[in-house]
């Protein structure tokens, strides 16, 4: 049996793998975010009731960060994993559910469609749910990094129906957050 690299040579792999995907997944998560105008601070989004396992906002921030590190990470195992059955398979379902996971916020907070992230977060829990089976088929470990967030957009999911559910009326429209001040 002839060694193709040592371990030293697949570590190297997986770290030059894992400071690519790390920055470019945190960066494309925040961009995404940060273009549509995501977070509490949003006028149509404060204007929203929120259901009882709203959890604080300042979870927000914290939870995506830290799963977009684990998704940068479980891609860069997959991605450093030179000749594994699957590994372009797996690599090409990552970008796809990370593509629509960055749709997500546009959509929500951006459109003020309630209705189609709903949608948008049902095709997001299988893109999801398929890449983990896909990475953990590759490096288990890779699989067992995206279980919190398979749980998190699952979550997403049940807030993201109870938010459409309290509020049918906001689905699709403006709120600009302007007040008129009328002076008598």
């Amino acid at each position: 049996m002839t060694v193709l690299a040592s371990r030293a040579q697949l570590r190297a792999s997986f770290f030059r793998w894992a400071l690519f995907f790390v920055p470019v997944v945190l960066l494309l998560g925040f961009l995404s975010g940060a273009a549509s105008g995501s977070g509490a601070e949003n006028p149509w989004f404060a204007a929203l009731e929120k259901p009882a396992l709203y959890p604080p906002p300042v979870t927000f921030p914290v939870v995506w960060s830290v799963l977009y590190a684990l998704m940068g990470l479980a891609a860069a195992l997959v991605a450093s994993a030179w000749g594994a059955r699957g590994r372009g398979g797996a690599l090409v379902m990552f970008l796809i559910q990370l593509a629509l996971n960055l749709a997500w916020s546009p959509v929500f907070f951006g459109l003020h469609e309630m209705r189609w992230a709903l949608y948008l977060l049902g095709v997001i829990d299988v893109a999801v749910l398929l890449t983990l089976v896909l990475f953990w088929r590759v490096r288990w470990q890779a699989g067992v990094l995206l279980l919190p967030y398979l749980a998190w957009v699952c979550f997403a999911t049940a807030l993201n129906y109870q938010l459409l559910e309290l509020n049918p009326h906001a689905n699709g429209t403006d709120y600009s957050g302007a007040v008129q001040r009328i002076e008598l």
